[in-house]
């Protein structure tokens, strides 16, 4: 019963948490839980303690890997542009469709936020309307609240 449960007459009677003929299926969801709170990222479905992902897109542990979307900095580069620099495709828009994250202006790349904070940190390098380079990070806090820094 693989030591989650006990044999009893060539039957396995499994412990709380498992089933399964071999007692080999976890019922327990943790494994199965995503950075966002959310069993497999909501792109799948937890069986025995893994995720099988049912968005063909996505994949890994916790349905939260996407080799073909666009990444942290693509999705939110004309966003960041319009606001740090009132330039790009979204400066018409950017009081309507811009305003869910807090944007913090620092002087240099040396001053944007470093890794090993608690926060995930996405460093983004992007191309803005006149063809330069523009450097800003984006984080999500355990709030849920996406935070930009941006260089100047």
């Amino acid at each position: 019963c693989t030591g989650n449960g006990i044999c009893k007459c060539r039957v396995c009677e499994c412990f709380p948490n498992f089933t399964g003929s071999a007692c080999d299926c976890s019922l327990d969801t943790a494994p199965c839980m995503a950075s966002n709170g959310q069993i497999c990222n909501g792109r799948g479905t937890c069986e025995c303690g893994t995720c099988n992902c049912t968005d063909p897109k996505f994949q890994g542990p916790t349905c939260e890997m996407c080799q073909t979307c666009l990444g942290v900095c693509a999705e939110h580069k004309d966003c960041v542009q319009c606001r740090a620099f009132e330039k790009g495709e979204k400066k018409d828009t950017c009081s309507q469709e811009c305003m869910h994250f807090n944007m913090t202006r620092v002087e240099s790349r040396d001053k944007l936020p470093q890794p090993g904070q608690p926060d995930p940190l996405s460093h983004c390098k992007e191309k803005d309307v006149d063809d330069c380079w523009f450097y800003f990070t984006y984080s999500v806090n355990s709030n849920g609240e996406a935070n930009v820094h941006v260089v100047e």
